[in-house]
């Protein structure tokens, strides 16, 4: 069997590749190749930019693929150009969609794949609702062979997942945690979230490849544990035997101070994400997500620790948090003294 992931060394995709590389699958990987440690052994690469849609025609000219699986679409656009390089050459198009194009806000806690899309507060959301309408109509009326999946909150042991960080990632947080200084939480920290490893993920993935049955569906692959954000900074507290000082800070406030944060926050995680993933286990009855949070936040605390390179020091997002932090005191003394 014979796949072509264009990316394929992200946070999920990574784990895909290399366990579709240890289940026997010919694997080509069409990336500019700027992350050559995510390689895996055995796997095949044509360097490329994608969008440089002439150059890839010819780079897999006469080329056919069981499937092809695109994890860095994210505007119609990019979807228009992979019709119309790979209709004709693939048996399975494979679209990484989101789950976070749900319904905002829900009117059912419990997500499934029925559940309307639509986001309001992200204009990530509203294109990748607006990719997976362009690649169902090309079914319908085209037969392209087309499965769409939605990934919620993927991690991996690179990346430790938080309620919120700065533009250069999650390790301003995670520092802040270890120096016992305060760290932000949207809301009271009550609402639920479901954080997936992506080793977890890409068991399910796979299992899709080559799926005669998921050709013309949709479906999202997460974890069945639900955890409170609070919850959920206590395992990263754990991680590094420490006690997390949480500040609750409600969303709207966060956003009046930093309008970067509504899509991030309104349109995903001040939401509930709870997910009935029967679908993804019928698909693939032997998926199952193993790796509890408590669990895999020890593994990437370690493996982070170990590696230098992925402690980015975020100055402004230490001083965002520092200065809103301060703000609310302020005003929470503000009304003691009334």
């Amino acid at each position: 069997m014979k796949a072509l992931f264009i990316g394929g060394t992200g946070t999920i995709s990574s784990a895909v590749s290399q366990l579709a590389v240890e289940k026997g699958w010919e694997l080509y990987l069409l990336n500019r190749g700027n992350k050559k440690d995510n390689i895996p052994k055995g796997a095949n690469i044509i360097t490329a930019d994608i969008n440089d849609e002439k150059t890839v025609a010819e780079l897999i000219k006469g080329m056919k693929f069981d499937v092809v699986a695109d994890f860095i679409a994210f505007v119609p656009s990019h979807i228009e150009r992979d019709i119309r390089l790979f209709s004709k050459n693939t048996k399975q198009f494979i679209f990484i969609s989101s789950a976070s194009a749900y319904q905002k806000p829900l009117l059912y806690y419990k997500i499934n794949e029925s559940t309307p899309l639509i986001n309001p507060y992200w204009d990530y959301s509203r294109n990748k609702i607006a990719c997976e309408d362009i690649l169902m109509k090309e079914y319908r009326n085209n037969n392209f062979p087309i499965t769409i999946i939605r990934p919620s909150h993927t991690y991996s042991k690179e990346k430790i997942p938080v309620a919120i960080h700065g533009e250069k990632g999650s390790w301003q947080v995670i520092d802040r945690i270890r120096k016992g200084k305060p760290v932000i939480i949207p809301g009271d920290g009550t609402s639920l979230w479901t954080l997936t490893y992506n080793l977890d993920f890409a068991k399910a993935f796979v299992g899709i490849m080559g799926n005669s049955a998921a050709i013309g569906e949709t479906i999202h692959i997460t974890s069945d544990e639900a955890l409170t954000w609070n919850k959920i900074y206590d395992c990263i507290g754990e991680a590094f035997g420490v006690e997390v000082k949480k500040v609750h800070i409600s969303s709207d406030f966060i956003i009046k101070c930093n309008p970067d944060f509504k899509g991030p926050l309104l349109g995903d995680k001040s939401n509930c994400a709870v997910f009935d993933n029967s679908k993804i286990k019928r698909l693939v009855p032997d998926f199952n997500a193993t790796t509890r949070f408590d669990e895999g936040v020890k593994i990437c605390a370690e493996y982070i620790l170990s590696n230098p390179k992925l402690q980015v020091i975020d100055e402004e997002f230490d001083k965002f948090c520092d200065n809103i932090i301060e703000a609310q005191e302020k005003a929470i003394e503000l009304f003691k003294n009334m």
